[in-house]
């Protein structure tokens, strides 16, 4: 039976803030709909996955989505019903026996629950996962009053994937199309308005689908748990760096542009602060030094911004595996004042860590005029770096 997964994208997303939809904002370091795709991407019975996606939407699902092995993106319509309409057609010339239509925002969908419902839908021409309601149901009216309480038994709380023989569903569409029934909020929904038995199997209760702002950071919260958790080899390494004053009207420091009376001398933009970084990334796993990777030697190197240089390192890390679970940097010089732009600078780290802000520490402090920094002739940075690697 060839089983394709049609994946429903194309909604605004907005009920959970942020600057992106929903489907687009990240939980674990991932866009929400990468998760969604990747689970029946991975999975041994979908042949093929289509995802439908906001009229607005292609340069940031392609962003999202790059480098995965998915049919040409469908455009949506206005309706859930009318995007899947779209995504149903665009199968069409793939001749599926079956299809798994699911929602974009449901990330959590395991491999064992698409099992059952490929499974089920060998014996039935439409199934659903679906949980028996626990709460106790209220009719509210809109001013926030309770009206009525509804008797919960035989109430279930539909999920998806949703599975159906591909001939059905594609003419139970056509149908509601043409007879301007527009307004089912699942597909589930269809086959029952078209007179279909639509067999129910038991749903999973991680499977949620997510709409607030509140659900996008606990997603978040779980799957950074549940990676860290896996990530027990837990390293520490140690970065210096000095780099003297020359000519100049600036200095680079954590990626920022600081005007200063001087400049900081370097082979490539000498952002002291970096350098102390990515040796504190590199030693942390065992990698050597900035030198050994980049070396002064090297003219491609010759006024190089250094966040090359610690994205490199970053990369090692996740090359292992890892990640980078916090850092802190010391900035140690006379001049110039650090403090109004810590700010920018703790975000441009965090950018090249692929971390939060709260997981950067930058710190400036003088050295009371002592020694060559305390005369002014240069600064050094010293940090530090964690990082998560699997255990070997």
């Amino acid at each position: 039976m060839v089983i394709a997964a049609l994946i429903v994208a194309a909604g605004s997303g907005i009920r959970a803030g942020g600057p992106l939809p929903k489907q687009y904002q990240e939980i674990g370091a991932v866009p929400v709909l990468r998760h969604t795709v990747q689970a029946f991407l991975d999975h041994p019975e979908i042949s093929q996955v289509q995802v439908v996606i906001g009229k607005d939407h292609l340069p940031i699902c392609q962003d999202a989505l790059s480098g995965l092995d998915l049919l040409p993106f469908v455009t949506g319509a206005d309706t859930r019903q009318g995007s899947v309409h779209n995504g149903l057609s665009a199968l069409e010339p793939y001749a599926p026996d079956g299809v798994l239509i699911h929602d974009g925002a449901r990330p959590f969908v395991s491999p064992a629950l698409i099992s059952n419902v490929v499974a089920a839908l060998r014996e039935h021409t439409a199934v659903i996962p679906a949980l028996p309601i626990a709460e106790t149901i209220k009719r509210v009216t809109r001013d926030g009053t309770i009206v009525a309480t509804i008797d919960r038994d035989g109430l279930w709380g539909a999920q998806t994937p949703q599975g159906f023989r591909y001939n059905a569903i594609i003419e139970i569409h056509d149908r509601a199309k043409r007879s301007e029934h527009r307004d089912f909020t699942d597909d589930a929904s269809l086959a029952e308005w078209a007179g279909i038995p639509v067999a129910v199997i038991s749903g999973e209760r991680q499977n949620v689908k997510l709409t607030t702002s509140e659900d996008i950071a606990s997603a978040d919260a779980r799957l950074r748990q549940e990676q860290w958790a896996a990530l027990a080899d837990i390293r520490v390494g140690h970065g210096f760096d000095v780099h003297q004053f020359g000519p100049g009207d600036h200095v680079t420091l954590c990626g920022v542009r600081i005007p200063h009376s001087h400049g900081l001398v370097g082979h490539s933009d000498a952002d002291v602060a970096l350098h102390a970084l990515t040796d504190a990334i590199f030693g942390a796993i065992g990698e050597g030094d900035i030198g050994v990777h980049f070396p002064p030697s090297d003219p491609q190197w010759k006024g190089a911004a250094s966040s090359v240089f610690v994205e490199e390192a970053v990369r090692k890390v996740k090359a292992l595996g890892g990640l980078i679970a916090n850092c802190d940097i010391t900035l140690v010089s006379e001049a110039p004042k650090i403090k109004p732009h810590l700010a920018e600078m703790k975000e441009a780290v965090a950018r090249m860590l692929g971390v939060t802000t709260d997981r950067v520490g930058i710190k400036a402090t003088t050295n009371e005029e002592m020694g060559f920094i305390g005369r002014k002739e240069g600064m050094v940075a010293y940090a530090t770096a964690l990082v998560r690697l699997p255990l070997r």
